[in-house]
């Protein structure tokens, strides 16, 4: 049977998590992501997506400290970061950097260590590339942080929020993983070679870079600075309406209710209000454009998706366009490596067919 795409073909059985379009459901190792992220930091988020349990106390504070251990990254990495050029996307040169990741220790490590390494690294030569783009110094990481807040401190050079904190770190553990998507088939199919992590996550990067899949809220953004008030909002959704223009932010091509993370992080929104103002009219915003979207589209069930909230939370970090994928990657590559462990566990090279139309 031909399916263009592979829409609909059914080729991995996964522990790691499930998505139910129909019924508006995420689950992670069989949990409702919001019960599984619930007071959870992204450590112990992307401990139970590798393990399928949370880590004891003990186990937490190995995890957190090889979470800071790998943040020391290969002495030729520094090296080769410095001679990639500037002016090409920042996905490029993360893709480039985390292909290069080796030394004589990390190749002995058991997969699941492997797997905090590279989240790890990803996150530092993130930011050490951005700063670099734009004529800055790398800054290094700070070992009394978390792994969010020591990303947010590596991009800017000073401490965080915690409105900011909280709000990013809520985003990024809902966007560790979200079943066969482009990029994880990408990773399973590079190690189903019997290739290596590195190599998995390498592949997933080049395929994150795609509008198609990983593409930035930025649409979004604009939105939002379009608004700027609450005042504006009608005035902003109606002269869209009238134009034929897409709200975006809002409909989702797998989701025909609420998608479940925006749902979780306008509750972040929520519980946050007044500490930021850009979180506060993403709550507000979103309640008035479905009151416009329902009495002009009456029917069409339109939802936030999470790039409503992802790109309020960009905003209120003031976080630029250029890092908004690559932000995505550092909390994706959780469910890049899960699927790679998975998949060596139980290997079969991927071999579709193709069906020839030429003459």
């Amino acid at each position: 049977m031909f399916q263009k795409g592979l829409k609909d073909v059914v080729a991995v059985q996964t522990k790691i998590a499930s998505v139910d379009g129909e019924k508006g459901e995420l689950r992670y190792r069989g949990s409702l992501v919001e019960e599984a992220v619930q007071d959870k930091s992204f450590e112990e988020t992307a401990y139970f997506l590798w393990h399928g349990e949370f880590p004891t106390e003990e186990q937490a504070y190995e995890l957190n400290r090889q979470f800071i251990k790998y943040r020391t990254l290969p002495e030729h990495i520094a090296k080769i970061a410095e001679e990639l050029p500037v002016n090409v996307p920042l996905m490029d040169n993360m893709r480039t950097l985390m292909s290069a990741y080796y030394d004589d220790e990390y190749v002995t490590l058991a997969p699941s260590e492997q797997s905090i390494a590279l989240t790890s690294a990803l996150s530092v030569m993130t930011a050490m590339l951005y700063r670099l783009q734009n004529g800055l110094e790398p800054i290094h990481p700070n070992d009394g942080l978390g792994h969010v807040a020591n990303y947010l401190w590596m991009l800017f050079g000073e401490e965080p929020a915690a409105a900011h904190i909280e709000a990013l770190e809520t985003y990024l553990k809902l966007t560790m993983e979200h079943g066969m998507n482009a990029s994880t088939f990408a990773a399973r199919v590079t190690v189903s070679t019997e290739s290596d992590m590195v190599a998995a996550v390498t592949s997933a990067l080049g395929t994150m870079k795609g509008p198609l899949h990983g593409g930035a809220p930025s649409g979004v953004i604009t939105l939002l600075n379009e608004i700027s008030t609450a005042d504006d909002i009608d005035s902003v959704i109606s002269s869209k309406l009238e134009a034929g223009e897409k709200i975006m932010g809002f409909g989702h091509r797998i989701y025909r209710t609420e998608d479940p993370r925006s749902i979780l992080l306008r509750g972040k929104c929520l519980e946050l209000q007044g500490s930021d103002p850009w979180l506060d009219l993403a709550v507000v915003a979103e309640k008035r454009i479905i009151q416009l979207l329902n009495e002009r589209k009456p029917g069409r069930a339109l939802y936030t998706n999470v790039e409503f909230y992802a790109a309020a939370i960009m905003r209120s970090i003031d976080m630029p366009p250029a890092l908004f994928t690559p932000t995505f990657s550092i909390a994706r590559i959780v469910g890049w490596t899960a699927h790679t462990i998975e998949q060596q566990q139980d290997n079969v090279i991927f071999r579709p067919q193709s069906i020839y139309v030429g003459n």
